[in-house]
């Protein structure tokens, strides 16, 4: 299946939701128990969560808001594994859980392709799948019930636009995320959509902090002219800070940089003049998550997309707007 052009069309080809919802109610052990009771007293709805890894603050934050959610006292039972990164990793996981035969299969992608052959294995075990910040490029038919995380297209667009509007002249290098990965290709298109003729170099720093830091090493050098970095995420717009400085520039002046995310440390950098600006990803919505998963559960109509309500933030941000946030 070719690559849709944007999340909602890639989402708006799941047809026959309703099958696979009844599918899923009626193939788990006492799943649909479990959800009708809420964890009053029921059974507990079996989870197979499959999280992609720990590279990010972001990461570590939405990792954190599922554990808080899907928790025996409100009605779950967590089996929770981190990919470290790797795709083979996480289909190890989800075979797991088939061989588990757990109610629910959640996970985040690591990449968008290559799952087919286990996805096709989920579907044949009658496990519905929902899928969790990152979305699938598959030719599976109906590969998931339901997916709920940020529009990374939007973000990238949102950056575009502060970019398009504060420095229509600056030339751009582009921070990009794991390649492949929904988050790494629909921010670039969203960014590049609107002042993609400003790019003048992209490197991928695999969204972690010490990758960051080299490619924009390696990047001031190839690229002298570039003032403006737009990083496909805080960690790694951290790392950037790191590698002006040492070249004896000075972050958010010489260069300016744009980035995604908006963990703490992003938006700290934002107080301290060294990001410019900064598009939230939100990562905690483990609640809209585990109320999905009831819904899955119980055999109830569940949206195609839960898009996660994202912010942008500027320079005038104070250390008390920092201060408050949860992550």
């Amino acid at each position: 299946m070719s690559r849709p052009a944007s999340l909602r069309t890639r989402l708006a080809a799941l047809v026959g939701v309703g099958a696979v919802l009844a599918l899923g109610a009626c193939s788990s052990s006492g799943g649909a128990d479990a959800g009708s009771d809420g964890g009053s007293g029921g059974d507990l709805i079996r989870v197979g969560f499959s999280q992609l890894g720990a590279e990010s603050g972001w990461r570590t934050a939405n990792t954190e808001s599922v554990k808080a959610s899907l928790t025996e006292e409100n009605g779950f039972d967590l089996n929770f594994v981190d990919a470290q990164q790797k795709q083979e990793n996480q289909i190890k996981a989800l075979r797991d859980f088939v061989a588990q035969d757990v109610d629910v299969i959640a996970f985040s992608p690591v990449i968008e392709t290559g799952w087919d052959e286990v996805l096709q294995e989920i579907k044949d075990s009658g496990i519905p799948v929902v899928l969790v910040d990152r979305t699938v490029d598959t030719s599976v038919e109906d590969p998931f019930v339901t997916w709920i995380g940020a529009d990374f297209e939007q973000e990238g667009r949102t950056a575009g636009e502060w970019v398009a509007e504060n420095a229509p002249d600056a030339k751009v290098f582009e921070l990009q995320g794991t390649l492949g990965s929904g988050a790494q290709v629909d921010r670039e298109k969203g960014f590049n959509d609107v002042v993609g003729d400003q790019v003048i170099g992209k490197a991928s720093g695999n969204f972690t902090r010490a990758e960051g830091r080299t490619a924009v090493e390696a990047a001031l050098q190839a690229y002298p002219e570039m003032n403006l970095i737009f990083t496909h995420n805080d960690d790694m717009g951290l790392g950037a800070i790191e590698a002006i400085e040492a070249a004896g520039k000075v972050p958010g002046e010489d260069i300016q940089i744009v980035s995604v995310d908006g963990v703490r440390d992003g938006l700290q950098a934002l107080v301290d003049k060294k990001f410019n600006f900064v598009v939230e990803c939100n990562p905690v919505f483990g609640d809209q998550l585990a109320e999905l998963i009831r819904k899955v559960v119980d055999g109830e109509d569940v949206p195609e997309t839960t898009v996660v309500e994202d912010k942008s933030f500027d320079q005038t941000i104070t250390q008390a707007d920092v201060d408050a946030r949860p992550y």
